[in-house]
């Protein structure tokens, strides 16, 4: 509906902000024709057209609200910083929305971001901030990195001064950095998907085969080299330096005492090397620079992936999931992960996915069992669920927070 109407109006538009930005459209002659919420207009685009949609009502915004509508989504994550524990994102994203408002260097970078790149959550302020975080810990940035823990620094004195400056003195390439897609698949997930995979596991006597969708560079595929503690049990290799602990609520589903992985493999649109240069320290500066707690555990996990190295590939997650499932083993459960992954795609690619699951699963049988474990989730709270098949139960195992920061299981 709303690409049809894009097509007959005119680029014009007015947008005043009462809690949401509303548009304006207007037929050729100025007559006003359609007063919409930009958000309930999204809602009424489906979704494979609505980056096309969104171009239209951006590019119909006068300048000075434009760069309006970019502060307020820099003040929600700067918000979202705070309430999340990282008062120094929340300060130099609070400065960066100022600064966009008065059209300084954060505006020069930001005015010209490209869309987001296919596939990606758009994340304007997220991918921002890590362009320059990954300047400062290639060591390229000592005045702000004093006050970056990540590179060493400390939260002492005001980092604003410099967080300009390096903006300012490194616009082009910040520029390009935007280009980059968010990079969010954080080994914490481990925590709360533990307990699908044990699970998994428990639905027959030989070994599991692990397959990840939207994988990054596949930290979580080694789920079962980390060390898990809770109250009253605990599982895992006890020697890792990939430790769980304080997370834990409640038991997850009782644990077996070995679990055999005898295949584990994932994808991903834009998949990251940890072995590479430049592999971990794209998913390093996506980490808050003051929560030192997830820069210690990511380098722990990238270690351990550098010992035992996973096969991902860049591949579209139906396609790629397609070619997996068209084989099975006897005695070995095929297990289908995958976390914070559906909001990526077109409501036909997540219809594609279910579908392409639930026929495996029709063919699945006592011998060669399959399961779907998912964690995915709107606002704070994310549901973990885990279909297995044959006979298709459906079963809520917990919820977490969005950060894994708390994991609460349901089912025992």
């Amino acid at each position: 509906m709303i690409s049809s109407v894009c097509g007959m109006v005119a680029a014009r538009a007015a947008v005043v902000h009462l809690g949401e930005w509303v548009v304006m459209l207007t037929v050729r002659g100025g007559v006003p024709n359609v007063l919409l919420s930009l958000r309930r207009a999204q809602r009424l685009v489906p979704r494979r057209f609505r980056p096309r949609a969104k171009a239209v009502f951006n590019r119909a915004l006068p300048r000075p609200w434009k760069r309006a509508r970019v502060a307020d989504s820099i003040r929600g994550q700067a918000q979202l910083c705070e309430s999340l524990g990282s008062p120094l994102y929340a300060r130099l994203l609070e400065g960066a929305a100022r600064d966009v408002e008065e059209g300084g260097p954060c505006w020069s970078v930001l005015e010209t971001a490209p869309p987001a790149p296919p596939g990606a959550d758009e994340a304007l302020p997220l991918r921002f901030m890590a362009g320059v975080h990954r300047i400062v810990l290639g060591g390229r940035l000592p005045a702000l990195a004093a006050h970056f823990p990540s590179a060493g620094g400390t939260l002492e004195g005001d980092p604003w001064p410099p967080f300009l400056e390096a903006v300012t003195s490194h616009r082009e390439e910040l520029s390009h950095e935007l280009l980059r897609p968010l990079q969010t698949n954080e080994v914490t997930r481990c925590a709360a998907l533990i307990g699908g995979f044990l699970t998994a596991a428990g639905l027959a006597r030989g070994g599991l085969r692990v397959l990840e969708l939207g994988a990054s560079a596949g930290l979580n595929l080694n789920w079962d080299r980390y060390w898990y503690e809770g109250r009253d049990w605990s599982w895992g290799n006890p020697n890792s330096q990939v430790r769980f602990g304080s997370t834990f609520l409640s038991s997850p589903p009782p644990p077996r005492e070995t679990v055999e992985v005898v295949e584990r493999a994932g994808c991903d649109i834009a998949p990251l090397d940890p072995s590479s240069p430049d592999g971990p320290l794209v998913l390093e500066s996506f980490v808050w620079p003051d929560q030192i707690d997830r820069f210690k555990l990511l380098r722990a996990a990238l270690e351990i992936a550098r010992r035992h190295p996973v096969r991902i590939d860049n591949a579209d997650a139906c396609e790629w999931l397609a070619a997996q499932l068209e084989r099975s083993a006897d005695g070995v459960v095929t297990l289908v992960f995958h976390s914070f992954f559906e909001h990526y795609l077109s409501d036909k690619g997540r219809r594609n996915l279910h579908a392409l699951v639930a026929s495996a699963g029709r063919r699945a049988t006592k011998s060669s069992p399959l399961a779907h474990l998912r964690m995915e989730g709107g606002g704070h709270r994310a549901d973990i669920e885990i279909v297995t098949w044959p006979g298709r139960q459906r079963q809520l195992l917990g919820a977490a927070d969005n950060q894994v920061r708390s994991v609460r299981w349901l089912a025992h």
